[in-house]
C-alpha cells in the first residue's frame, strides 16, 4: 500500500514488482556506484543550446551531454548473484543541481540488455517500475522474463536505472537496520493515546533527522522533476532522438513529469497502473483507502464471503492485534502495523489471494501470525537475517521532496472518521500516515500536485485496471485528461491487480503492437 511509501507510510503509488527487489546493486566495475561524487570534475564549457530543451534551466556542459556509457558485466550484489551474461551495467554523470549544471555531479546507475535483432533495432526503451524508490537495475533483469518484456527486447535495448536517491544512484540512507526494526516493533501506526501519538510523531521526526544527517547533501535534489531531467540526459547519452518509455505505478508520475518538461522529446510511451496526477498527498491516501478496500471486497466476494461482514471481521482482528500482538514462529511478534502490511501484500495480485486466505486463517483460527509476518517482511524488504533494503527510505525522501503538504497530527486525527468510512481496515492507517509522512521533514516540498500536461507530445498509452488496489482505475482517466487531447490514449483493463502488462493478454498484445509497430489503439479501448 505504499508508493509514496512502502512500509512506514502508505500514500501514493506502489512498486509493481515487490518480489523482484534483489539484483545487480553494483556498478559496472563491481564497486558501489552510490557515492555522491560531490565536486567531481566537469567541463565549464556549456553547449550552445540546452540539449534537452529544459525550460528555464541553464544549458548542460558538453562534458555531460557527450558522455557515452562504458558498459561492462554487472557485478554481483552482496549476498546475491549477478544477472545473466547478456546484461551490462554502467553509470552516467548528472548534475546534482540542474540550476548549477557545471557544479557537483552524482552518478546514475544503468543496466541494459541489447536488442536481439540488431538489424531491426528501434532504439532504447527506458523502464521505471515504481516506488518511488524501486531499483530498476535490480528489477529489470527479473521482470524481463517474468512480465513478457522479452518480445520487446527483439527490437529494443531494454534499459533501466536507479533514480537519484535510490540504491546505487546516490541512494538515500536514513535508518540503520536496528532503528528500522525497533520502529516496526514499537511504533503504533494508529495511535490511540497521547503517548502513542507522541511516539508516532517522534518516529517521523527521527527518521527525517537521520536522512538529513546521513544524506543531507543530496536530500534537496531527489525529487521527481530532477529524476525526469536525468531521464532526458540518459536519452541523450544513449543516442536516442526520442525517449521510448515504459512507466509502471510511480513510474507513470515520473513519465507524466517528463512529458510535461520535454513534450517534443516523447517517443512511444506507455503508463501502466497510473497515479492520479490531480491528487495531492492527502488525495493519494484517500485514493489508496478506496482502492485497497475495493480490492479487499473483491477478494472477499471471490471467496464467497459477504464484503461488509468480511471487512468487519478483519477490522476486529486488527483491533485485537493492536491490543495484544500475535506470537509467531520466531522471537518477533505480529503487531498491527505488520499485520496491515501483511494483508496489503497479497492484494497486489489476484494470483496471491490464496496466501491471504492462509494467513488470515492462521491468525483467526490458530492465533498466530507467522504467515502475515512473512508477507510483511517481503513487502518491507526485510531478509531472514534482519537486513532491510533502502527502498522505504528513498520513497520517503523522494515523496517529501515532491509534496509541499505537511499535515499535523491534529489534522490527521480530524480525518479519521472520513477514512474509517472509506475503509475500516486500511483507513485509520492511511489517515495517520499523512502526518507521519512528511510533517517534520527537513526539506521543503516542490508542489501540491505534479504537472502532467504535455501539449505537442506524441500519443501516450495510459492503461488503467478496474481492480487496481494501489493506483485506482480513476487515476488513469485523470492522467489521460491531464496529458491533453490527442496525447493521452486511454486503455481500460477489466481485471484485478496492480498493473496489467504481462497479466492481460489483450493489454500485452495492444502494448506490444504500439511499441513495435506504432499502432495506436482507439482511445477508450477496453480489454476484458
Amino acid at each position: 500500500m505504499a508508493g509514496h511509501a512502502r512500509a512506514g507510510a502508505l500514500a501514493g503509488a506502489a512498486l509493481l514488482l515487490t518480489g523482484l527487489l534483489a539484483g545487480c546493486d553494483s556498478a559496472a566495475d563491481g564497486k558501489p556506484a552510490d557515492r555522491t561524487d560531490l565536486g567531481a570534475a566537469s567541463s565549464p564549457n556549456a553547449s550552445s543550446a540546452t540539449p534537452s530543451g529544459q525550460p528555464g534551466t541553464p544549458a548542460l556542459p558538453a562534458a555531460l551531454t557527450s558522455q557515452r556509457p562504458d558498459w561492462k558485466r554487472c557485478g554481483a550484489p552482496a549476498g546475491g548473484t549477478a544477472p545473466g551474461a547478456d546484461w551490462r551495467c554502467a553509470t552516467v554523470e548528472v548534475p546534482l543541481d540542474y540550476a548549477k549544471p557545471g557544479g557537483d555531479t552524482i552518478r546514475i546507475a544503468l543496466i541494459r540488455k541489447e536488442a536481439r535483432d540488431r538489424g531491426r533495432r528501434l532504439g532504447s526503451m527506458l523502464f521505471n517500475f515504481g516506488g518511488p524508490g524501486g531499483s530498476g537495475v535490480s528489477i529489470l533483469p527479473r521482470a524481463a522474463d517474468s512480465y513478457g518484456y522479452g518480445k520487446l527486447n527483439s527490437r529494443y535495448d531494454l534499459v533501466s536505472f536507479d533514480p537519484r536517491g535510490v540504491a546505487s544512484s546516490a541512494g538515500v540512507n536514513c535508518h540503520t537496520d536496528q532503528e528500522t526494526e525497533i520502529a516496526n516493533r514499537r511504533v503504533d501506526i494508529t495511535p490511540d493515546t497521547a503517548a502513542e501519538e507522541a511516539a508516532f510523531m517522534k518516529d517521523g521526526a527521527d527518521f527525517g533527522a537521520g536522512c538529513e544527517r546521513r544524506s543531507g547533501r543530496v536530500l534537496p535534489y531527489v525529487g521527481t522533476t530532477n529524476a525526469a531531467r536525468d531521464m532526458d540526459l540518459i536519452r541523450e547519452v544513449l543516442g536516442d532522438k526520442k525517449l521510448t518509455y515504459f512507466g509502471i505505478s510511480y513510474g507513470t508520475e515520473l513519465g507524466g513529469t517528463y512529458a510535461h518538461l520535454f513534450p517534443k522529446n516523447v517517443g512511444r510511451a506507455v503508463f501502466d497502473a497510473v497515479v492520479d496526477p490531480t491528487a495531492d498527498a492527502i488525495g493519494h491516501a484517500r485514493n489508496q483507502a478506496t482502492g485497497f478496500q475495493r480490492a479487499l471486497e473483491n477478494y472477499l466476494k471471490d471467496r464467497g464471503q459477504d464484503p461488509k461482514t468480511g471487512t468487519q471481521r478483519i477490522a476486529r482482528l486488527l483491533e485485537r492485534i493492536d491490543r495484544k500482538p500475535l506470537p509467531t514462529g520466531s522471537d518477533r511478534e505480529l503487531n498491527e502495523s505488520l499485520a496491515v502490511t501483511g494483508i496489503v501484500m497479497p492484494l497486489y495480485s489476484k494470483s496471491s489471494w490464496p496466501y491471504l486466505t492462509q494467513a488470515l486463517d492462521e491468525a483467526e483460527k490458530r492465533g498466530t501470525g507467522s504467515m502475515l509476518l512473512q508477507l510483511a517482511d517481503s513487502y518491507n524488504g526485510r531478509d531472514e537475517k534482519g537486513h532491510y533494503d533502502t527502498q522505504n527510505q528513498s520513497q520517503r525522501a523522494i515523496s517529501c521532496a515532491d509534496s509541499r503538504l505537511r499535515p499535523t497530527a491534529a489534522e490527521a486525527r480530524a480525518m479519521l472518521p472520513e477514512f474509517r468510512k472509506l475503509s475500516p481496515v486500511f483507513g485509520p492507517f492511511l489517515a495517520w500516515d499523512t502526518a507521519g509522512w512528511c510533517a517534520q521533514w527537513p526539506v521543503e516540498g516542490e508542489h501540491d500536485t505534479p504537472e502532467a500536461s504535455a501539449p505537442g507530445a506524441g500519443p501516450i498509452l495510459v492503461v488503467g485496471t478496474t481492480g487496481d488496489p494501489a493506483t485506482p482505475y480513476e487515476g488513469a482517466r485523470k492522467m489521460a485528461d491531464e496529458l491533453g487531447e490527442g496525447v493521452g490514449v486511454m486503455l481500460t483493463n477489466k481485471g484485478e491487480g496492480h498493473g496489467s502488462y504481462g497479466g492481460s493478454a489483450c493489454v500485452t498484445s495492444t502494448v506490444d503492437a504500439y511499441f513495435l509497430d506504432g499502432k495506436v489503439p482507439a482511445d477508450g479501448k477496453t480489454c476484458s
